[in-house]
This record gives structure tokens, C-alpha cells and sequence, in this order.
């Protein structure tokens, strides 16, 4: 399951709408939430979220997100213990991060309330690899101060692009599951305030 750092980005575009120079973008981590699904035995779904957020972005158009990984929630206390342990090896790998970099200038024009489609390139850092992802983004400019960048549909992202494989089959094995589907759709939807 890939963390969808990708997220970030889009939010980190969508402060363009301000003047660049000046303070930077932060991250409101208590008005955002990036979540996936997992599914179980062919066809349980289960939503689960990452609690820990924080990201921002630079004036020069760095844009980074950072999950905190042992913040997972998947409702089931011992299943967050599972995926700290044996997934995500958080004891090693405690983060994921996602990073680009913005033309700022991009969004100069966006107007209070509007709403504009981007597509987004990141890098995504987790346990250990780094992987190009893409996504399909929606900004929206909330009252000129805050924006907000949404995921326009969910990011899939593949168990295999990050060596999770062990760590998937010691989950189906710990959970007597008869498989785990190694692929993860991921939404989100980010606050960015400006400084």
C-alpha cells in the first residue's frame, strides 16, 4: 500500500494564487486527510487515513508533503500495530514523502472560489525507494488565503513499486486472510494556508 505524497503537490500548486514572494505555504493538517482502501479476500473494502500530515511550500516552488507513517488508522488497534511492524516498517522507514517543484506562476490568476484542474508530477519517497507518480488534482482558491487541492479520483498505487512484498504476505498470514490485493486506491483532500 503506496502513500499517496502525491497529494502535496497538488496542494502546493494551488497557493499560487497569492503573490510567491513572502511567506510560504503550510500545510493545515486538521482541515486535510489523505486516506486508501485495502481489499481483503477478493472483496472487502476497508477505508483507513494517515493522521500524521505536514507539508509546505517554498516561495521558489518546492513543494513537499510528509506522512508520518506510524499515524495509520484503520480502526483495529492491532491492525495499526501490523502495519507499523510488518508493513511499513516504521522502526526503519518512520516517514513517506513527496516532493516537486512548482511554477508558481501557474495559478496567479486563480480567482476566490474557483475551481481549476491540474495534472501533477511528484516523486513519492517510501521504505526506501523513490517512485514518479502522477495525478489528477482539483484547486480551489477558498477565500484567498486557503486553498484547497483534492484528488479528482483515487491514485492507485502498487504494493510491489516500494519491496512490500513480504510485508503483505506476513499481514494475509497474521490475519488468516486467503489474499490481500496488492494495489491501493488513495484520495485526499489538502489545506495549504499561506504564511
Amino acid at each position: 500500500m503506496r502513500l499517496p505524497v502525491i497529494a502535496v503537490l497538488a496542494a502546493a500548486l494551488a497557493a499560487c494564487s497569492q503573490p510567491v514572494t513572502g511567506a510560504d505555504w503550510q500545510l493545515d493538517a486538521a482541515a486535510s486527510h489523505l486516506d486508501f482502501v485495502s481489499i481483503k479476500a477478493g472483496d472487502v473494502a476497508e477505508g483507513h487515513s494517515f493522521t500524521g500530515l505536514s507539508g509546505s511550500v517554498e516561495a521558489g516552488g518546492l513543494a513537499v508533503l510528509i506522512i508520518d507513517l506510524d499515524t495509520v488508522e484503520t480502526g483495529i488497534e492491532i491492525r495499526n500495530e501490523r502495519m507499523r511492524e510488518h508493513f511499513f516498517q516504521t522502526a526503519d522507514f518512520p516517514q513517506a514523502r513527496v516532493t516537486t517543484t512548482l511554477d508558481l506562476a501557474a495559478l496567479a490568476d486563480l480567482e476566490v472560489g474557483e475551481r481549476r484542474p491540474l495534472a501533477l508530477d511528484a516523486v513519492l519517497d517510501l521504505h526506501g525507494v523513490s517512485v514518479n507518480l502522477e495525478a489528477e488534482v482539483m484547486v480551489t482558491d477558498i477565500d484567498g488565503r486557503n486553498v484547497l487541492v483534492e484528488s479528482r479520483g483515487p491514485v492507485l498505487l502498487h504494493t510491489d513499486d516500494f519491496g512490500f512484498a513480504d510485508g503483505l504476505a506476513t499481514l494475509q498470514e497474521l490475519a488468516n486472510l486467503p489474499s490481500i490485493t496488492p494495489v491501493a486506491p488513495v484520495t485526499f483532500s489538502l489545506v495549504f494556508t499561506r504564511g
